[in-house]
């Protein structure tokens, strides 16, 4: 395990696991946070040994947003010369690999964001998401506005964002938010099960299929199904690939190299 101030890392086999860790603000986010997040990302993005990674907190809280005690006195130009957010809060949109965010507790503001910027979502039955920026006279910055109703539809997104109001682990998993919800107890050992099992299949592909899905958000359906298709083409170039369906046809667990 690496420890910093404000998180804690280790590895299960492929997997690394990356712990938020202000536990006296409830994970709040705030710059150091973000650099130390993003400097693991760049660490795991670059070893081959790793092939997914799950972000959570604690059982209080994923993250109880954005360190408002840190930003009450920024001005428009402190927070536009310093290009907050754009410049260290969005290291995961570019981050190659699947990272599975796991949320108990709270996931508020920032926290909320974190998570939606995560390939799956999973969450305790205690979780509580919310955008609850409208009370402070602002508004979601790292995506909110954009990845909710992507994820719950126009009509809850923008009733979420006017009111402010928490939305429960069960809601969010009906509305699609949330990709499972799990005991508390479970939630981490569950996220892991997932990762372990994703972590055991090719690497590019893994790195393919991601770009794949996330084009869906990016471009209309025609030019998705073009880049789906070429992406499957561009496959049948890969080792793992050849291994993959040799072991199918010889009835036996492949032995992927990651190439």
């Amino acid at each position: 395990m690496t420890t910093t101030n404000v998180i804690l890392t280790e590895t299960h086999d492929r997997v690394a696991l990356i712990r938020l860790n202000r536990p006296q603000v409830f994970n709040a986010l705030n710059d150091e946070v973000m650099d130390a997040l993003g400097a693991a990302l760049d660490a795991y993005s670059a070893d081959d040994s790793i092939a997914c990674v799950v972000i959570t907190g604690n059982d209080k809280a994923f993250a109880a947003g954005a360190d408002i005690a840190a930003m009450k006195y920024w001005s428009y130009m402190d927070v536009y010369k310093t290009d907050f957010i754009t410049r260290n809060w969005e290291r995961l949109k570019s981050f190659r690999k699947p990272v599975i965010a796991a949320v108990s507790g709270l996931a508020l503001g920032g926290g909320c964001e974190l998570a939606m910027m995560c390939d799956i979502v999973y969450a305790a039955t205690d979780a509580r998401f919310a955008l609850p920026e409208v009370k402070l006279a602002t508004v979601p910055g790292c995506g909110g506005t954009q990845r909710l109703p992507r994820a719950v539809g126009k009509a809850k997104a923008m009733e979420m964002c006017l009111t402010g109001r928490m939305m429960d682990a069960a809601e969010a998993e009906r509305s699609g938010l949330v990709s499972r919800t799990f005991p508390a107890e479970q939630l981490l050992e569950e996220a892991l099960a997932t990762a372990r099992l994703i972590s055991g299949y090719s690497l590019p592909v893994l790195m393919m299929m991601k770009e794949a899905v996330n084009r869906a958000f990016e471009a209309p359906l025609s030019e998705g199904l073009l880049f789906e298709r070429r992406t499957l083409h561009a496959s049948f170039a890969l080792e793992d690939q050849k291994e993959g369906m040799a072991a199918f046809t010889e009835k036996r667990q492949p032995a992927f190299g990651h190439r």
